[in-house]
């Protein structure tokens, strides 16, 4: 039978390939030995924490880098890419990073702010045409959260909206329609209809798409040649499946069509692209000193009470551990990002997976590994406890949030609707302020005030 695209190869020819193949494999195994890092202990921590996480099936696979003055002190992934096919979490493997995408849509702005093209001032409806009844909204506004539009994905129509591909306009129209929250500047609330719009804002005064003015500004000049804006049809090399957990198994994540995450959260990027990056920003290649400050400077609201979000990015104490950072959430990926300053210390960790033992949770325990984590100072109670007892009730993130206090001797008792267990607060810090964590819960004569850093909420005592 004759043989198609196929001859017969001549003994000399074998012996010449085996030879080739054998030199190598040699220099392969070479490689990947000066590649591998150390064994320390902080690697054993790390294979053991997320190994743990692969075996109990809360997670599929992640890829974590830790890197620390110059030293790159952890450059692992583990798991699977594909646990269909068994197929590891490959080198340089990309992910869909969520709200990471946040911080480089803010840094496009501030790279137009810094070139004269817009200001943060600016009311948004000067480049979007968007009915806001009357009330002015800063670009400023829209970055830090503050704005008081209602936020698409807590939308109960988006959930349709979210798997099907329409002009972009069709959800500025949605949110048009919507109530606002807040009034511009009054609170603090989560938004990702801000974000969306500062992606229509970018494409208005550049005349790119927000991809092509992200890899013209950002990707090609770094070398970011695995951070791309996500796509549901594209073959990507590299890229990860993602998943979700679910009842002590893992399926196949929902769908979503990226015309919606967009310039809020639909890139994909690697740990490495992701360090460079971040290394790139937070040692002024990316922006001048003055605007890098802005970005990562958190703002206030119109009475004067400071925040711990700045622009696409937290920044607050954490455990006496200034960190700058932020994490991201997206159908069947969870990521976590974070730069200690005043350590030097850069941390990411990517998870195809959403569930329980997410990105922020590796990242966590990483943290505490390297970093002291200082309690906060408590303070005598001055108050009188029982004076803050009843309900609390305001618009948070997606609903209206009710809490009940009620006093004990040495601290006080929070109940929020909707969970099973209550909080007790023993840690007051003073001037009717107390700590949960890294959660500030501050109290005034008919208010209840909760910082959750990504969140400002003004609950009205009922």
């Amino acid at each position: 039978m004759r043989q198609l695209f196929c001859k017969p190869i001549k003994p000399y020819l074998m012996k010449k390939i085996y030879s080739i193949v054998i030199a190598a494999a040699i220099l392969i195994s070479s490689c990947t030995a000066d590649k591998k890092e150390p064994v320390t202990s902080l690697v054993q921590f790390a294979d053991s924490l997320f190994q743990s996480g692969v075996d109990s099936s809360y997670i599929a696979g992640a890829s974590v880098i830790v890197y620390m003055d110059g030293e790159m002190l952890l450059d692992r992934s583990y798991g699977y890419a594909s646990l269909e096919l068994s197929v590891p979490i490959p080198d340089n493997a990309s992910f869909e990073i969520g709200s990471v995408t946040k911080q480089l849509t803010s840094a496009a702005i501030l790279r137009l702010v810094e070139a004269g093209e817009l200001s943060l001032e600016d009311d948004f409806t000067k480049y979007l045409d968007f009915d806001s009844r009357g009330r002015v909204i800063t670009i400023n506004n829209l970055l830090n959260h503050t704005s008081g539009i209602a936020s698409y994905t807590e939308l109960p129509e988006f959930r349709e909206l979210s798997v099907h591909r329409h002009e972009r306009d069709s959800l500025v129209r949605l949110v048009e329609q919507k109530d606002f929250f807040f009034e511009p500047g009054e609170a603090m609330i989560y938004n990702n209809s801000g974000y969306f719009f500062l992606g229509l804002i970018i494409e208005e005064v550049t005349g790119m798409s927000y991809e092509e003015y992200l890899r013209e500004q950002f990707f090609e000049p770094l070398g970011m040649n695995n951070t791309y804006y996500s796509s549901n049809s594209e073959v990507i090399p590299g890229k990860v499946y993602g998943y979700a957990y679910s009842s002590n198994r893992l399926l196949q994540r929902s769908y979503l069509d990226h015309t919606w995450p967009y310039a809020a959260g639909s890139l994909a990027s690697s740990t490495k692209d992701l360090l460079t990056w971040m290394k790139a920003l937070h040692e002024g290649a990316l922006l001048s000193d003055s605007y890098y400050r802005l970005m990562i400077t958190p703002g206030e609201l119109k009475d004067g009470s400071a925040l711990r979000y700045a622009m696409g990015l937290i920044n607050y104490s954490d455990f006496s551990n200034r960190v700058i950072g932020h994490g991201g959430g997206i159908n069947g990926f969870l990521s976590d990002t974070r730069y200690y300053p005043d350590n030097n210390l850069y941390i990411i960790c990517l998870v195809n997976t959403t569930g329980p033992m997410g990105a922020s949770y590796f990242a966590e325990e990483l943290t505490w590994k390297i970093l002291e984590r200082k309690e906060h100072e408590k303070s005598d109670i001055d108050i009188n406890l029982e004076s803050l007892e009843g309900r609390y009730s305001g618009q948070a993130r997606g609903r209206v949030l009710s809490v009940d206090v009620s006093a004990l001797s040495d601290g006080i008792v929070i109940s929020m609707a909707g969970r099973e267990t209550a909080d007790t607060l023993r840690t007051y810090t003073g001037d009717n302020t107390w700590m949960h964590g890294n959660q500030i819960i501050r109290f005034t004569e008919d208010e209840c005030r909760i910082d959750d850093i990504s969140g400002y909420f003004i609950l009205k005592k009922q």
